[in-house]
């Protein structure tokens, strides 16, 4: 790891602030059921900037064999094996967003974050579904990872 001028330790092209996104990635989509639907582009700009919590509702499975957001909550809304809820989601989401932040909601591929961020809104919160997800949807041979989410957009994340 280098370091910069300030001596601190650089950060990995993975870690960097992102930049100014373009008008199409920077639209809140609408949803009947939460706040609405945003790019993982916009999550990652909200995020950085301090105006959301990342909340990543993947299981903690998933987060240690395919990766995870440093700094973001890591706040399963369902365990593996089975798959089963979570039954202290609601409580440690609430004791982990202030109020009037705004929160925003990543799982594999954009759906279980939906249930969540619907979730969170019955809660109170204003809650958003980060579309694609962290590994987006599957390509023609089935494989996630290559076109859309977290990960494909180098946004930052590590594994291991």
């Amino acid at each position: 790891m280098t370091s910069n001028p300030t001596g601190k330790p650089a950060l990995s092209p993975s870690e960097q602030p992102l930049a100014a996104s373009s008008p199409a990635v920077a639209l809140v989509h609408p949803a009947q059921a939460y706040a609405g639907d945003i790019s993982p582009q916009l999550a990652c700009q909200w995020w950085q900037a301090g105006d959301a919590v990342l909340v990543d509702v993947r299981s903690d499975a998933e987060r240690a064999w395919v990766g995870f957001v440093p700094g973001a909550l890591a706040l399963a809304w369902k365990q593996w094996p089975g798959m089963t809820l979570n039954p202290s989601f609601d409580a440690q989401l609430l004791a982990a967003v202030p109020a009037g932040k705004k929160v925003v909601m990543l799982c594999r591929s954009g759906i279980r974050s939906m249930a969540t961020a619907q979730r969170a809104t019955e809660l109170g919160l204003e809650a958003y579904n980060i579309l694609e997800g962290f590994e987006g949807d599957p390509d023609a041979q089935g494989q996630r990872g290559h076109s859309g989410g977290w990960r494909f957009h180098g946004l930052p994340w590590r594994q291991g």
